[in-house]
């Protein structure tokens, strides 16, 4: 188990002894080590499969989460992967079907069989040979928006998000000319946000893709056109609800790999909240079907 003590700002540490009884209580064998600092749970995640561990759980937020992600991936026979849902958005998390409650995540460890997960790659800006993620990529308006709540000392988890939505509406930055390539089709046209996802959400509360499934070996696209503040408002309210699909300013689709250029301005992109660039030229983002087995529910509820 792969625990990040300053997860959900310090309070996944706070909760080690509620996380070692729970698991005691369910008979799991366990060794627990804490993380000291950024990509130290990649480099666990890559020792523990080397190891020859059967399991690696993922304990805290979606940082952990993809960390550990990326670490598992450099093995050829990863393990099982495992998640405690102890951060602060734990979006991945949700659109796997791991519930929020401790409890229940533990629930999971002992009793759920492991299903298959779907893990992308995207490729360009400041990881010119890839970087894995579980839940989705972010392209303009919502990276520009994490990036201004992850900036905030005082304010943190949803409200952070809404004042960096709010402080992003002002400033407001063009957006940039893009050509996104997939199954075939060529769409050329400016785009305040692309999401290309594996999970459901992002932000704690936007559900850009609520039809997806991770794993059909598909990422869901979902791409708004240019637009003005009052559209964008307009759109993030469809954006909570998942109401999006069919917006005439909203292009949505399903493909296993996506080609972005930008023609005319940069593009700001993150991975699972990870910033992959700022001001990048092109990215690719390809999934690789069922690269890892997730303990999570099923479809059919075995695991629940």
């Amino acid at each position: 188990m792969i625990l990040n003590p300053t997860a959900a700002m310090g309070v996944a540490g706070k909760r080690i002894p509620e996380v070692r009884t729970l698991l005691r209580g369910r008979n799991i064998d366990f060794d627990l080590i804490e993380t000291t600092g950024r990509g130290h749970a990649t480099e666990l995640a890559g020792a523990a499969a080397d190891e020859g561990y059967a399991v690696v759980v993922a304990a805290g937020g979606d940082g952990t989460a993809n960390e550990v992600i990326n670490g598992l991936m450099l093995s050829k026979s990863p393990p099982v992967f495992g998640i405690l849902a102890i951060g602060r958005g734990n979006d991945f998390a949700y659109g796997a079907g791991i519930p929020s409650d401790l409890a229940v995540c533990v629930d999971l460890l002992a009793d759920a069989e492991p299903k298959p997960l779907d893990v992308g790659r995207v490729t360009g800006g400041d990881y010119p040979a890839g970087r894995y993620f579980g839940n989705g990529i972010g392209v303009g308006f919502d990276t520009i928006v994490g990036l201004e709540a992850a900036r905030m000392k005082r304010v943190h988890g949803f409200m952070a998000y809404v004042l960096g939505a709010l402080k992003t509406l002002a400033i407001y930055p063009e957006a940039p000319s893009v050509t996104l390539s997939f199954n075939g089709t060529v769409i050329e046209r400016k785009s305040h946000q692309i999401s290309i996802m594996n999970g459901k959400r992002m932000g704690g509360t936007f559900f850009m893709a609520p039809k997806a499934d991770d794993d059909d070996g598909l990422f869901n696209l979902c791409m708004a056109d240019r637009m003005t503040r009052r559209q964008m408002i307009a759109l993030m309210i469809r954006y909570t609800k998942g109401t999006q699909e069919g917006h005439p300013l909203v292009t949505t689709a399903k493909a296993p790999r996506y080609e972005i250029v930008a023609s005319e301005g940069g593009l700001v992109v993150h991975a699972d909240g990870e910033t992959i660039c700022v001001n990048g030229t092109s990215i690719v983002v390809e999934c690789i079907p069922e690269a890892l087995r997730i303990l999570a529910r099923h479809p059919d509820g075995r695991g629940a």
